[in-house]
């Protein structure tokens, strides 16, 4: 079943209003989908789901902008030490994401030919088990760092190059598993290796920016290829449309939730979305206890 252009509307408020805090916006989003009777793990959902990601990236940069040109483009030394930072981390992510994905695909998935990870994304139990571990994580690191207080950021502050390695194998760990949030996830390994908090988000969508188009051009080209086996022509324009719609949505929930969450961030109110995170895993559970 295709969704309609109201069902992708609500996506997308859906999908920028969590993909920027640290609630899983995929696990709220499937929990949509589900609700709506739609099929998350089909190439067509899978496919506008990163869509709506592109629209919360692009929330990601105009909100972030001014101070990544504080940051990261200030000097070109600065530019290329930021560069490395953000290379490692993904090379980690890389590193860590990649293997879990083939092991998880040929080893727990075996008995279905053709398995792929994303026949995952229906499993609302695992949604659930994963929201409620990144709830875990945030609540401790947000706690921690509301005992230590809130000291102020030095200027130029930066990732060190171990705490980007470790960053960057957290955003790998999150990447076969809709539920475990990846801001949630990298912002409070962050700030649990140390990382001053508003330092830590930054790095974080910047990891985020780096690594969503790769993904995007991968669910096209799988989008791309199961339409073209079951009715041998593709429209590339018909393709993208339903997308472009949430993603116009995602951008507009998202800049509103990015504000929300820096100031979150600053007053040390972090652990609170790790908190709601528990609930959402229990509302999660009793949408599959009601068969959707």
């Amino acid at each position: 079943m295709s969704p309609s252009p109201l069902q992708i509307a609500v996506l997308g408020i859906v999908q920028g209003a969590t993909e920027l805090l640290p609630v899983s916006s995929s696990a709220h989003v499937i929990a949509a989908e589900k609700i709506m009777r739609l099929d998350p793990s089909s190439p067509e959902m899978t496919f506008i789901l990163v869509m709506l990601h592109a629209g919360t990236m692009a929330a990601m940069i105009a909100y972030f902008w001014e101070s990544w040109r504080r940051s990261f483009f200030s000097s070109p030394a600065r530019l290329r030490d930021a560069a490395a930072r953000v290379a490692v981390a993904t090379a980690a992510t890389l590193c860590v994401g990649g293997p879990l994905i083939l092991v998880i695909e040929r080893v727990v998935l075996r008995a279905r030919p053709g398995a792929e990870i994303e026949q995952l994304f229906s499993n609302l139990p695992l949604i659930a088990v994963s929201l409620a571990a990144a709830g875990a994580l945030i609540v401790a690191a947000g706690l921690r760092a509301r005992r230590a207080g809130a000291p102020a950021r030095a200027p130029g502050a930066a990732v060190g190059v171990l705490p980007a390695v470790w960053i960057g194998a957290v955003q790998g760990l999150c990447l076969p598993f809709r539920g475990l949030s990846r801001s949630g996830m990298t912002i409070s390994a962050g700030m649990l290796l140390g990382v001053d908090r508003r330092v830590s988000e930054e790095f974080s969508f910047a990891l985020a920016v780096v690594i969503t188009p790769p993904v995007i051009l991968w669910e096209l080209l799988r989008f791309y290829r199961a339409r073209a086996s079951a009715s041998g022509s593709v429209d590339l324009a018909a393709l993208a449309m339903p997308g472009l719609l949430g993603m116009a949505f995602s951008f507009g929930a998202g800049l509103l939730a990015l504000r929300w969450l820096s100031g979150w961030l600053e007053k040390g109110h972090w652990h609170y979305f790790g908190i709601y995170c528990f609930a959402a895993a229990a509302g999660l559970c009793a949408i599959a206890s009601m068969g959707y």
